[in-house]
């Protein structure tokens, strides 16, 4: 009987090929191969989706090639792909996509292969004065490679005897010598040095939570995902090393999530310390790796290699086979949003991940999301908590500043208020750590002219140019557009024009001058864009040499610093105002994250917080440590309002050069759709974007709430396909939007 493959071809739209099975290949191709077809006059790459008996296409051609063995994309995870397409409204082409990376599906990296030498015996010593008599360097490296004994890298081999490459070529037709080509993995930490940990003890209430999560781990129950509602500094992590410590020695594999590796190089540094002696088993994947990099950690993933991957939100789709736990660190962190296409959320992609495989799945968070708590409360997840801090060190005192008074103040100063700064004066003075955060990298976040009232705008985007001191230009943070700073204003000329509001480097200039023996460092993208910059930073962090560190949401998580006593948050206000129904959360997650940074040691910790709005109930209930208050009353603004967690949005943004294209093409998206909105959506109108332009593209929202969240983007992508639009429109759908600029 003849068998067909239907084939989804790289880069194309949603439609399956059919390709006749070769008898040759009978028993090698199967669901989630990668696969070479003829597309057309050329030979094409793609994935196979379904393996049918017949088909009713006529004159069908044949599988030119099958890549692998077996298939790059297990069962499982073709599955998972599949609803990543199905609800987050995408392609399964895109979807594949982010389940097989770049540099695997292009198959344009192959395996390192490295030579390998050693001497196969040893000259008498008659034998030896001859070969060193005509060819003196075969001599010294034969002589480099009977005292090293064993094998060694050529290359090695020849630099540290300073020989040419045909000594090796020379040594081994006359015996000498054997060459022997390995396979060498591109390991990103091979230099990298950690010091072995052991498990620490744990108090009553950690050992309580593990044995709660231990227990869902044991036989074929189905399994609740669990939340681990943990206060800054109570151990979560140890909880996560422990368990997956008991899963490794079970003989299954674990995963672990982390928002951004590169702002978390603490928290992974303590996962491959912890597992140092099984270095080779642990696998890293994010961003900062190199293709070949990638392709061997991954590859070291499929082969079974690898019995712990540690990674940003990709990583959800590596292919562990026989997964025992997975585990999402700081669960609620907007940067497992994906903000391209396929638009998944990580943290809900490991959800559905631990369903179709029965895995536990730990989501682990001080502040857990709005939709996580919810899950909790309805019993939809499981709800472990754990309210203090290990050793029983005390939550960090936090003090409000009204900026308000505080510069009306005499000698008052518009970056650090007199209180703040009397705090660093005594913190200092004790030979103890502070930490200052402002979310706003550069040095002033405008330049504006108080005569014509010009302000410095992007060309491109709708922000103003963000002026940074160190290089004299203006930057837009959206598109990256750079130009030299106004000496005047450009508009009427007059010299006297200003900078105005806040940045990092102001602030670091401000510190640098009120406290001018401290040492002082800085930490945004625009200091530490040096490779290993921000770990160099950190470990002189932890090791004393510095006293105060100035930085933006790159402080603000994972890092654990026994001595920092004092964290001053310049402005807390400024994600508090943004045209967001999440700017709340958002601000009370900042703050309580940023805050966790005091008192870590054994002196209590003390917070200043500058606020402009000091009596916002996220600035209140984040100082007072009250989730749980902040929780009832917003969720009951969410309830109240049909806002998520209560319902599902779906925002399609509509983008073009010109605005007129843009506006149209959003309002016949909203006719099309009107009439078929399943019941009890609520369908808004079609309004530009808060960030109304963007890399010269003009933005338009649609947004849609509701419950049916499957069918309304089913009713979108169908109804999207039938349009055509101008070929400068983009259209994007996005389900639960974490982003709405």
């Amino acid at each position: 009987m003849s068998l067909f493959a239907r084939v989804i071809v790289d880069d194309t739209s949603e439609r399956l090929l059919d390709y006749a099975i070769p008898a040759a290949m009978s028993g090698r191709v199967d669901v989630g191969s990668r696969v070479r077809v003829p597309l057309r006059s050329r030979l094409v790459l793609g994935t196979v989706a379904e393996i049918v008996d017949g088909s009713e296409v006529q004159g069908v051609r044949e599988l030119a090639e099958v890549l692998a063995t077996r298939p790059e994309i297990p069962p499982t995870l073709f599955r998972l792909a599949e609803w990543v397409a199905d609800y987050y409204c995408c392609p399964r082409d895109v979807a594949l996509r982010v389940v097989l990376p770049k540099v695997v599906r292009a198959a344009s990296v192959k395996p390192r292969i490295q030579k390998l030498v050693h001497a196969l015996r040893e000259p008498d010593s008659e034998e030896f004065l001859r070969l060193e008599r005509r060819a003196p360097r075969q001599a010294a490296v034969l002589r480099f490679l009977i005292s090293h004994g064993k094998p060694i890298v050529a290359a090695e081999a020849l630099r540290r005897t300073d020989a040419p490459g045909s000594a090796l070529g020379a040594l081994e037709r006359a015996g000498w010598i054997e060459v022997q080509h390995e396979e060498s993995a591109r390991d990103p930490h091979r230099n990298d040095q950690f010091v072995p940990t052991s498990p620490l003890t744990l108090n009553a209430e950690q050992a309580q939570v593990l044995r709660a999560v231990l227990d869902t781990m044991g036989g074929d129950k189905e399994r609740k995902p669990i939340l681990l509602h943990g206060v800054t500094g109570s151990g979560k992590t140890e909880i996560y090393l422990q368990a997956i410590r008991s899963t490794v020695d079970a003989g299954r594999t674990a995963l672990v999530l982390v928002p951004e590796i590169a702002l978390t190089p603490q928290t992974t540094d303590r996962f491959r310390s912890r597992f140092a002696e099984i270095r080779g088993h642990v696998a890293v994947l994010h961003s900062k790796l190199s293709d070949g990099e990638r392709y061997d950690e991954w590859s070291k993933i499929r082969d079974g290699r690898a019995s712990i991957v540690i990674g940003a939100r990709s990583a959800v789709f590596a292919p562990l086979a026989d997964l025992g736990l997975i585990v999402v660190d700081e669960e609620h962190e907007s940067s497992y949003k994906q903000e391209d296409a396929p638009r998944y959320h990580a943290r809900d992609v490991a959800v559905v991940r631990g369903r179709l495989e029965n895995v536990t799945v730990l989501l682990g968070s001080a502040t857990p999301s709005l939709e996580s708590a919810h899950n909790a409360r309805i019993g939809k997840y499981a709800l472990l908590r754990m309210t203090h801090r290990v050793d029983d060190r005390r939550m960090p005192m936090i003090r409000v500043l009204d900026m308000r008074n505080m510069n009306r103040s005499r000698g008052a100063d518009p970056i650090l208020s007199l209180p703040l700064r009397g705090a660093i004066d005594d913190r200092l003075r004790k030979g103890e750590q502070v930490i200052l955060f402002l979310n706003r990298r550069g040095y002033a976040s405008s330049i504006l002219c108080n005569a014509c009232g010009f302000v410095a705008e992007c060309p491109h985007c709708s922000v103003s140019l963000t002026y940074h001191r160190d290089s004299e230009r203006i930057h837009c943070h959206i598109c990256g557009h750079s130009a030299k700073a106004p000496s005047k204003c450009p508009q009427c000329r007059d010299p006297a024009i200003r900078h105005s509001g806040t940045g990092t480097q102001r602030v670091e200039e401000t510190v640098r001058r009120m406290f001018s023996k401290a040492r002082i460092e800085r930490m945004d993208a625009d200091s530490m864009s040096r490779k290993h910059a921000m770990r160099d930073t950190l470990g002189a962090f932890r090791a004393g040499k510095i006293d105060i560190l100035i930085g933006t949401q790159m402080i603000a998580k994972g890092l654990d610093f026994p001595n920092v006593t004092l964290v001053g948050i310049i402005n807390a206000d400024l994600s508090l105002h943004l045209p967001d129904f999440r700017a709340g959360e958002r601000t009370f997650q900042l703050l309580t994250q940023v805050a966790g940074r005091a008192g870590r040691g054994d002196v209590v910790g003390e917070v200043f917080v500058q606020s402009f709005t000091p009596a916002h109930s996220a600035i209140q209930f984040a100082r007072h440590h009250d989730f749980n208050g902040f929780l009832d009353e917003e969720l009951e603004f969410r309830r109240r309002f049909e806002y998520p967690p209560f319902t599902h949005m779906v925002m399609v943004t509509v983008r073009s050069p010109v605005l007129e294209k843009a506006e149209f093409s959003a309002q016949t998206i909203r006719r099309r759709v009107a009439p078929h909105v399943p019941p009890g959506t609520i369908l808004g109108e079609v309004s530009p974007a808060p960030l109304e332009r963007s890399h010269g593209f003009h933005r338009f929202h649609l947004a849609m709430r509701g419950h049916a969240v499957r069918a309304l983007a089913t009713l979108l992508r169908r109804q999207i396909d039938e349009l055509t639009f101008p070929e400068d429109v983009h259209v994007a759908v996005d389900v639960d939007p974490y982003q709405l600029l």
